[in-house]
């Protein structure tokens, strides 16, 4: 099988066409090099249009067999979906055999939350001695404040910054633009990083653009992000599993429990669905339950 030049082809269709990030695209690239492995060791001569849906199936449970979790076989099936969906478009194959394709029941787990009073501990374990302090401070206040996605937040541009407008415009999944509002706090120290560290740092060309830097004049990483928060938690005692992510969550969560309208906050996380968004109405039962007491007719008391 000619893989390899429809893994190539794919990897163009997801860039040019689907405006996928890098990251996103090496994650749909590593799923179907699993597909390839699996072919290769159980029909090596199989073409893409002989494959039915009984083959992929049995790659799914193959996968299973191995010990991948249903989160990521989910996972993998899209990435096949795609794949193949693909190879119809090209008229590759006839028809799609992965149209049948089951994904496996998940079980709803809730992201992990950090409170207010947590929050203010991790940006208070910051030292404000040290170098790049202010920069640190600055992405803690933007990811809580402004709900972003550690990927946006590190290809976040100067030029995308609107102090005046009181705005951020982020590109997110698919490239897709939306404007977040920009809080006082989070605009206070973002201002504060740009005048005293960011305007000192020598720069590498081709980042200038770039918001976040590292020693070395470049944007900063998503590992390096990570880096940096495990290490506030660290200092302020937060033995929570948390990731840039987090601050994200945080950010929808609270906006929910004040009373924010759930399509608000979806299109503040940039969302496609509001089913995505609806986890966060989940996660304060006594929220939930002060609401419907307080509005639902029969639910007052008396």
């Amino acid at each position: 099988m000619k893989w390899a030049s429809y893994k190539k082809g794919f990897e163009s269709y997801l860039k040019l066409e689907k405006s996928l990030s890098a990251n996103s695209i090496h994650a749909y690239l590593a799923d179907i090099d699993k597909l390839f492995q699996y072919f290769s060791m159980h029909n090596p001569d199989l073409n893409p249009g002989e494959i039915r849906s009984s083959h992929l199936q049995s790659f799914i449970e193959w996968v299973a067999q191995i010990g991948v979790n249903k989160r990521s076989q989910a996972r993998i099936i899209s990435g096949i979906r795609s794949f193949f969906k693909y190879l119809l478009m090209e008229d590759i194959i006839q028809t799609n055999p992965a149209s049948l394709l089951d994904l496996p029941r998940l079980e709803k787990k809730l992201p992990v939350v950090l409170s207010v009073e947590e929050i203010d501990r991790l940006i208070e374990a910051i030292d404000m001695s040290r170098n790049n302090a202010h920069r640190n401070k600055a992405i803690i206040e933007i990811l809580y404040g402004c709900g972003m996605r550690v990927s946006e937040l590190t290809e976040l541009k100067m030029t995308s910054l609107h102090f005046r407008e009181e705005f951020i415009q982020v590109y997110g999944k698919g490239n897709k633009e939306r404007l977040i509002p920009l809080g006082s706090h989070a605009a206070k120290q973002l201002k504060i990083y740009l005048d005293n560290e960011r305007m000192h740092k020598p720069v590498i060309k081709g980042f200038e653009n770039y918001v976040f830097l590292n020693q070395r004049g470049r944007k900063l990483t998503r590992v390096m992000i990570f880096t940096i928060i495990k290490s506030l938690c660290e200092k302020a005692g937060i033995t929570k599993n948390v990731s840039p992510h987090t601050l994200r969550h945080s950010f929808a969560t609270h906006l929910v429990e004040g009373g924010a309208d759930l399509r608000v906050v979806q299109d503040l996380l940039g969302h496609e669905s509001i089913t995505t968004t609806e986890i966060y109405t989940h996660l304060d039962k006594d929220y939930l339950r002060d609401t419907v007491m307080m509005y639902h007719p029969r639910a007052r008391k008396r």
